[in-house]
């Protein structure tokens, strides 16, 4: 399968990404918005601290409106550090105050995973729209919950899978979707890193729901369903611990099978104990392709069996997909990653934890 290389690479710059329509590369040739969506952050941890604020800076429609912390610490800092006024800064306990604040349109959930819903239904009952991390919450009941609470306000809820705005993903379900490889037959995928402060809450199960699964491995959960563009129908796992001390709470590893309703067979694998796994291929009739540094900020890139390196431009994937969600509210157009594509990585997440523990295959409905 040969591609001419000049045809093919002006094909992917002047279709994949326009067809994407990824905001910062609309947002380049789009007139400026007349106001920006208002921010606040709910949960100043490091992915706030250290991602999403400087992202905002980035963006063509969104600003950092507003903050949400227990931490008072945390309050004084961030207000003096991007200038936030007294009125927009609240605690968890405060956040029904938020109806009163016209300035701010979208809370963003960065809490930890247990605390997801109790955020959520805060912030919708306050009337602000919710884009929430990932995984949605720990339970499929929650999950039904934050959505059942911004349906009932009439609010918007997305969840962050920010890897659905990131060029080189989009690229590799083009190429599954198009069958450019034949029909795709195998996916193979892993994403892990070893764990350090034994104290951290994602060693806790009531706050995050569970171990690597629920942190990194729902990355792999997800592209195979993005990618592939089918649902599964059933699945099987194993899951390992060789350190119950620091693992008595999660799992330490765990590795899963998924099938698909086309007979695409799907393999994970997720850890905290080993590094250097970040990375999912699929296995066509006629070829392979995938992303060899596949869930990270930065750096994503594949090498197919055949034709030109997937290697597109890196953008800030956290200012793309606030972007493309402030965008949805300013044109009253649903979001691209509801609430319910968060669901059904829940519940294929609880499936295959339901599978580990008894050992047999879990069908999905």
């Amino acid at each position: 399968m040969n591609f001419p290389a000049i045809s093919r690479r002006q094909f992917l710059k002047t279709t994949t990404v326009a067809a994407a329509g990824l905001p910062l590369f609309a947002a380049a040739l789009a007139d400026p918005p007349r106001r920006k969506i208002g921010f606040a952050l709910c949960g100043l941890g490091s992915l706030s601290t250290q991602q999403i604020a400087p992202a905002l800076q980035q963006t063509q429609y969104c600003r950092l409106a507003g903050i949400i912390t227990g931490t008072p610490a945390k309050a004084a800092r961030w207000k003096a550090q991007y200038d936030l006024p007294d009125h927009c800064i609240y605690s968890y306990e405060t956040m029904d105050r938020l109806a009163d604040n016209p300035d701010i349109d979208v809370v963003y959930v960065v809490t930890p995973n247990a605390l997801h819903a109790e955020h959520t239904v805060k912030a919708a009952k306050a009337g602000k729209h919710v884009l929430t991390e990932k995984p949605m919450e720990v339970s499929v009941a929650k999950c039904q919950q934050m959505i059942e609470a911004c349906q009932t306000a009439n609010r918007q809820l997305a969840v962050g899978y920010r890897l659905h705005f990131e060029p080189n993903t989009l690229e590799c379900a083009r190429l599954a979707r198009e069958k450019v490889f034949g029909e795709s037959k195998m996916f193979e995928g892993g994403f892990g890193f070893v764990i350090g402060d034994p104290t951290q809450w994602r060693l806790n199960r009531a706050l995050a729901g569970g171990g690597p699964l629920m942190d990194v491995g729902i990355y792999v959960v997800q592209a195979a369903r993005f990618v592939l563009g089918e649902e599964p129908l059933l699945v099987s796992a194993v899951a390992t611990n060789t350190d119950p001390e620091k693992f008595r709470d999660v799992e330490e590893s765990l590795v899963w099978q998924m099938k698909f309703p086309s007979g695409v067979l799907a393999s994970g694998s997720t850890t905290y104990r080993i590094g250097g796994m970040n990375h999912f291929k699929i296995f066509g009739t006629r070829g392979s392709f995938g992303l060899d540094s596949a869930f990270g900020y930065n750096g994503i890139h594949g090498s197919p069996s055949d034709g030109p390196e997937i290697q597109f431009p890196q953008l800030n994937q956290f200012a793309a997909e606030m972007d493309d969600f402030a965008q949805g509210i300013l044109a009253n157009r649903p979001t691209k990653v509801p609430g319910e594509e968060g669901l059904r990585d829940v519940k294929i997440m609880m499936a295959i934890y339901e599978s580990a523990r008894s050992g047999k295959v879990v069908g999905l409905s």
